[in-house]
């Protein structure tokens, strides 16, 4: 894999844009992936029950197998047609679990129980973030869970995009209540010490 201080030429400089994903995908430029399954997920799979489950922004989509694993009905998308190839790679057996789709229009077959959050608000730009959060509402119902690692960074330029705590409350609060919250010890370089796992109940 390509390192950060030696990134390929890139085409596409939009990350609302499925090209420059996919340009990322092609040249093997993917230093957001971790090639594995964080504790915390682990973790909140040993005291939670399956639920229909949506991963949205997959990527290389390790988190699908460990998932379909333990019985969870679970569907993970990327609007990047090179990032759904890449994990349909990774995932073998359970690679018809991920669909080339638009987080914005994507319409899942079932209701949803759980939202799984990993790096998806932060692949996007600042302004998208009211859009992300509004669609996080209307795909779950309430007593529904939006969970996993939330990016805490001041640093305008990205992607990874970080958000200020205020400001992800500030989003969140008419919509969801934040349930419980925990350290990630095992971060990628790029998130260490800046991030969180965090569990948001949709209210009723």
């Amino acid at each position: 894999m390509a390192t950060p201080d030696k990134a390929p030429k890139f085409a596409s400089r939009d990350p609302s844009h499925p090209d420059f994903w996919s340009d990322r995908f092609e040249q093997d430029f993917m230093p957001w992936d971790m090639g594995g399954v964080p504790q915390a997920l682990q973790q909140y799979l040993t005291r939670s029950r399956p639920v229909a489950t949506l991963i949205p922004g997959c990527g290389s989509g390790y988190e699908v197998a460990l998932l379909s694993e333990a019985g969870w009905d679970v569907t993970a998308i990327d609007f990047s047609g090179a990032a759904v190839n890449a994990a349909r790679t990774v995932l073998g057996k359970w690679s018809e679990r991920v669909l080339q789709a638009d987080f914005f229009t994507y319409r899942p077959p079932r209701p949803l129980g759980l939202i799984y959050e990993r790096a998806f608000l932060c692949a996007l730009p600042p302004a998208k973030r009211a859009d992300i959060v509004s669609r996080w509402a209307e795909l779950l119902p309430a007593g529904a869970t939006l969970a996993g690692f939330f990016f805490f960074d001041d640093n305008p330029k990205g992607p990874p995009f970080g958000i200020g705590r205020a400001e992800l409350e500030r989003l969140l609060h008419a919509g969801f209540e934040l349930a419980d919250e925990r350290e990630v010890d095992d971060s990628i370089p790029v998130f260490a010490g800046k991030e969180r796992w965090m569990e948001w109940r949709r209210r009723a």
